[in-house]
């Protein structure tokens, strides 16, 4: 049974069998509530509007206006809702994006149902998550000790730290061996370094590591 104090959702997709899937799984958790449904950017700001939730989850890729056009315009509307980007793509570029919208939040579609319900409580209850299919745009980045911070910038080389300030600003392999003169090989082996070194698979996940510990701008 839902409680007044659930956290309402509105979800944003244009797979049927995607929103079917959330709408039984969130509908099923006793303190979350779906109470609205689009299927493209447009219908997804009229009805936003119209019942106001507490969370938005918005595709990245909808007809008509994409999803980061949705949460530019819910933003300036909105700027106290919770905005949540979903996505297939594991790509910097849609996350600066995202970023620069005013998203609070980018996780990827892989995400299990359970998994999804902690990031939407975290970013609604603004507390720090740390989950491998989220990155957090907005809250939850944990302030690191200086002392460990100083161990942290010595365990990264200066060319490593140069390669993944441009991870982070979306930068691929190519463009980052051109501005800094380096092999395409070498930014590879530097990218595995740090992936080992943060315990990361991928550059998402890299990039929330490093901005979780303030290492890039």
């Amino acid at each position: 049974m839902k409680t007044k104090k659930s956290i309402q959702v509105f979800l944003a997709d244009d797979h049927p069998l995607l929103r079917t899937g959330l709408r039984l799984s969130l509908n099923h958790k006793e303190d979350i509530e779906l109470i609205g449904e689009a299927e493209d950017g447009y219908s997804a700001i009229e009805m936003i509007q119209a019942c106001r939730p507490d969370v938005a989850l918005i595709d990245v890729d909808m007809p008509r206006l994409s999803g980061i056009g949705v949460i530019r315009i819910l933003r300036k509307l909105f700027p106290h809702m919770k905005l949540i980007v979903l996505s297939t793509y594991n790509d910097e570029n849609y996350i600066q994006k995202a970023m620069e919208a005013g998203a609070d939040g980018y996780v990827l579609k892989c995400v299990g149902i359970d998994e999804l319900v902690k990031i939407i409580k975290s970013i609604w209850f603004e507390k720090p998550v740390i989950s491998p299919f989220l990155v957090n745009l907005a809250f939850g980045y944990t302030d690191i000790d200086p002392e460990e911070q100083k161990r942290i910038d010595a365990y990264l080389t200066q060319r490593e730290k140069e390669v993944l300030q441009l991870i982070a600003e979306g930068k691929g392999n190519k463009e980052i061996a051109d501005l800094l003169y380096i092999s395409t090989e070498t930014v590879k082996s530097h990218v595995k370094n740090i992936f080992k070194k943060f315990g990361v698979k991928n550059r998402v996940q890299a990039t929330a590591e490093a901005r979780k510990r303030k290492l890039v701008s």
